[in-house]
């Protein structure tokens, strides 16, 4: 959510009235995340957040877009995409794609406790429930084949220690992923980045509540055990170890088990998913510090963290309890 292509308050308010959202009120860049140009945009009528798609084409977001608009209106925290008069969900500003969300409230919790991690754990099985009926398809962009891709990009920035972990990684998710044991693995669609900063929990009663999920713009379909290894490696971790914190990760096991019990490869296979969630953004913050783009606010991810993530899940697997 960083700012790459500038917007005058002129601009976004002709947008928000052209779509009926009444006058701009407000208007603030998000410098938060790196993939697309966001902002905060108050009307007469609410408060929004305003997407621009740098790396998107119009052509690829529909997907997104209506997978939103599906589990939203299945009854889950989700910024439902705003339709013009023709009920449109997919506008262009400035020459770029763009979308209006309904800005959802609520605060990201940076060390949440077993209450929080509870209930994302709850929270991602009913996503993954209710997309099983989406009818669109779309693999997982940030999958295998971008993987392959994208390490030979990087490879010549790092030193030969991390190269090697980076090829001999890449190397065993390829092994993995031909195997017989992943293909059988359950698939659908996942969000594939549902970190703590996607995530908000409002005051409710003096006690804080799951209250919206966002950033759906890495999802696609792929096996339902990534999501939870994603979310496993950063809701579950101790930050300076990097190693999985047991009591945190059992418990938003057994919460999403309440709703969707693991099959027995999923329990089999987590620690491997484990190592491809932690190899991905490893990889992709790799990627992004030494390839980067243009953006007027900007903020860099640290790649090492998740350097040591990968390496405390290879040096200590870990399988979740039915």
């Amino acid at each position: 959510m960083a700012v790459y292509t500038e917007l005058s308050f002129e601009q976004a308010d002709r947008f928000m009235q052209a779509l009926g959202r009444g006058r701009l009120t407000a208007l603030q860049g998000i410098a938060e995340g790196i993939e697309n140009t966001n902002y905060f945009a108050s009307t007469e009528q609410g408060e929004w957040v305003l997407t621009l798609f740098e790396r998107l084409h119009f052509e690829e977001l529909p997907f997104y877009l209506h997978y939103m608009q599906h589990v939203a209106r299945r009854g889950l925290p989700v910024a439902e995409p705003q339709a013009d008069a023709q009920g449109r969900i997919l506008h262009r500003l400035q020459g770029r794609p763009a979308a209006l969300l309904n800005r959802l409230n609520g605060r990201h919790i940076e060390a949440p406790d077993l209450h929080h991690i509870e209930q994302m754990g709850a929270m991602l099985a009913r996503l993954h429930l209710a997309g099983a009926d989406f009818a669109m398809h779309q693999p997982h962009p940030r999958g295998l084949a971008w993987w392959t891709r994208t390490v030979p990009e990087v490879l010549p920035f790092l030193d030969a220690q991390r190269a090697t972990l980076l090829r001999d990684e890449l190397a065993f998710q390829q092994g993995l992923a031909a195997s017989g044991a992943a293909a059988a693995l359950p698939h659908g669609v996942i969000h594939a980045d549902l970190f703590r900063d996607n995530v908000v929990f409002d005051d409710v009663d003096g006690e804080d509540r799951l209250s919206g999920l966002f950033d759906f713009f890495f999802a696609g379909e792929d096996c339902l055990l990534f999501d939870l290894a994603v979310c496993l490696n950063d809701w579950c971790i101790d930050q300076s170890s990097g190693h999985l914190v047991d009591e945190q990760a059992a418990a938003f096991c057994e919460a999403y088990q309440r709703l969707r019990p693991l099959s027995g490869g999923e329990l089999r296979l987590m620690p491997a998913l484990r190592r491809a969630a932690a190899f991905r953004f490893w990889l992709s913050r790799l990627w992004d510090l030494h390839l980067p783009r243009d953006a007027a606010l900007l903020t860099a991810k640290d790649p090492d963290h998740f350097d040591r993530v990968l390496r405390a899940c290879i040096a200590t697997p870990w399988h979740p309890l039915h």
